[in-house]
């Protein structure tokens, strides 16, 4: 890092081992959402410079491969080591281009270092098959092997966390990597680069480039030597990813959009689902996959729910989470994100709903804030309900039975996440059968383990993170079938 004349500071890309800027000398600036000021320049790399990156992958993977699987955990196991040990520093850049609150961005960062050494672990772990042949004096084994130089693209609203879920079962089970950061976050990625530089993985093991999804993104979706692309992002996204990918049908694993439902019965905890709700969706100021978007009540406790869960967000303090650390929720992350956020509410209050908390933009600064919110007299088919907002807001809508509840909850496109709140075994069980979600909590909050599954149905994506399923997309598939000579055959 250094500083331009203007006094900001600057980062320059990771490739092949090296900290270099682009050549074609264009920059982008960085914003601190929380007060809206520009904080740093990153490189604006071309479309050549991205092959060049590329094209160092794919060298350096024709030796990495064949270092042993141990070897390539012990390196995940250091870098783990050394973002722990920097950890201050790294909350604190986390903190200024993203605007989490100080507990959210501790956690990301030491989630992250714990992601690593899961990661780093299963070295010794994935594996193979051996299979009974028909035929005598053979062996058939299927092997596990690296697809090759991955891409990794990377969203804005969780840039640190998600290098580990690419990076780690990339580099474990033998592929090279390339990541595009985040325009609005690319500082946390580039810092983190010294850390790949630090602990001496093997040049072009590991690259970042920076720049415009138009130019990089598409190079990386279409470049014929990228086997496998890891995409954290928008819906838009992933279908334009997964057209590139498709002119050399390159894997796909798509992390897109959700609209999580959570449906609350009339024997609900209704304490433990209004804060388990809460911390579902203010969780990173609202701007999660996994967040309870849409609220589905039983009528029977309707009311007393929807009080409950008022006057607890319109306690919630929003302020800088850098400068106040009693802050509960801090900015969006830019001004296009504020104003959706903002017009899908008064679109959605002209259409007749109700605000019951929040409501309004938050003048802080020149941040980026809006208040948590909630809404209710809401139709199942209104925008509110069915389109992602990824801000504080919460529709609420009441049902009378399970059916109906289980019936909206699958009336939507997406199908990432769902909750439902009862103290009835069957119900629960019925409702973890029927919702139409890669996931499904019962009593509890929205977060996933880094040893279960992170994936989506319908248009929330295709493949996933996390445990050995995730490990899995980073794999080919090898069949080997071994005849002895006949001459040795007992048969």
């Amino acid at each position: 890092m250094s500083e331009t004349k203007t006094g900001l500071k600057h980062y320059q890309m990771y490739i092949n081992g090296e900290f270099k800027d682009s050549k074609s000398g264009k920059l982008l600036t960085v914003i601190n959402p929380s007060t809206g000021e520009e904080i740093s320049t990153v490189p604006s790399a071309t479309r050549e410079e991205t092959q060049e990156a590329i094209d160092d992958a794919y060298e350096a993977e024709k030796s990495w491969k064949f270092v042993p699987a141990a070897t390539r955990g012990q390196y995940l196991h250091d870098v783990a080591a050394e973002v722990r040990k920097d950890a201050d520093h790294l909350i604190d850049m986390l903190q200024e281009e993203q605007g989490k609150i100080r507990s959210l961005a501790t956690t990301e960062i030491m989630f992250s270092a714990d992601y690593f050494d899961y990661m780093a672990s299963a070295a010794r772990t994935y594996e193979g098959e051996i299979l009974q042949s028909d035929n005598a004096n053979e062996n058939i084994m299927i092997q596990k092997q690296p697809i090759g130089v991955a891409a990794g693209i990377l969203p804005w609203n969780f840039p640190f966390f998600l290098i580990a879920r690419k990076m780690g079962p990339a580099l474990v089970t033998g592929n090279t990597i390339v990541m595009k950061p985040s325009s609005d976050t690319p500082n946390l990625a580039l810092e983190f680069a010294k850390i790949v530089d630090k602990v001496g993985i093997p040049n072009g093991v590991v690259n970042f480039v920076t720049g415009p999804g138009a130019v990089v993104g598409d190079e990386l979706s279409k470049n014929k030597k990228v086997g496998i692309i890891s995409l954290t992002g928008s819906v838009d996204s992933g279908k334009r990813v997964m057209a590139a990918a498709s002119t050399h049908m390159a894997k796909v694993s798509l992390e897109l959009g959700g609209k999580a439902p959570a449906i609350v019965m009339d024997d609900a905890d209704i304490d433990l689902a209004v804060q388990s709700i809460i911390d579902s969706r203010v969780d990173n100021n609202g701007q999660l996959c996994n967040n309870c978007e849409r609220i589905y009540v039983q009528e029977g406790v309707a009311d007393e729910f929807i009080k409950k869960l008022s006057d607890k967000m319109s306690a919630i303090k929003v302020a800088n989470p850098i400068t106040d650390k009693d802050s509960g929720i801090g900015p969006l992350i830019n001004q296009a994100a504020l104003d959706k956020v903002s017009g899908m509410v008064d679109r959605a209050v002209k259409a007749g709903g109700k605000i019951t908390a929040g409501g309004h933009k938050v003048q802080i600064e020149n941040g980026f804030y809006y208040e948590p919110t909630v809404i209710t007299n809401v139709k199942q088919d209104s925008e509110i309900i069915q389109d992602e907002i990824f801000g504080p807001v919460l529709p609420v809508v009441t049902f009378k039975t399970l059916d109906d509840a289980i019936e909206m909850a699958n009336d939507s496109d997406f199908g990432l996440t769902s909750s439902i709140f009862t103290k009835d075994i069957d119900v629960a069980q019925r409702a973890a059968n029927e919702l139409e979600d890669g996931e499904t909590y019962i009593n509890r909050f929205n977060f996933e383990a880094m040893n279960g599954s992170h994936s989506g149905w319908k248009e929330s994506g295709i493949g996933g993170d996390d445990g050995r399923h995730g490990i899995d997309e980073f794999l080919n598939t090898h069949v080997i079938y071994l005849q002895g000579h006949p001459e040795n055959t007992k048969a």
